[in-house]
């Protein structure tokens, strides 16, 4: 079973592009072994979207859920976000 990657972001946050790119870096790297979803809890259309960041207790973004286990807060790099999933695998 792959390992689940959700990206929390808005659509205004400077930062919450560097760890989107990180995710799919990383996507590219692990392949199917990971399943990655970015999540625009802004998004209108989703409303769904803000009540999972309150079920994480999200308080900033770009926040990165790893499982469902809170991993990062903030946009790491890329080889951070590697070196977290292949831990994982």
């Amino acid at each position: 079973m792959a390992i689940k990657v959700e990206v929390f972001s808005t659509s205004t946050c400077p930062h919450c592009p560097a760890a989107i790119d990180a995710a799919e870096k990383a996507k590219d790297k692990l392949g199917e072994a990971i399943d990655v979803e970015a999540i625009k809890i802004d998004d209108p259309e989703h409303p769904e979207y803000r009540q999972r960041a309150v079920d994480y207790q999200i308080m900033a973004v770009p926040t990165i859920v790893i499982d469902g286990e809170v991993t990062f807060v903030g946009a790491p790099s890329e080889d951070e976000l590697i070196d977290a999933l292949e831990s994982k695998l």
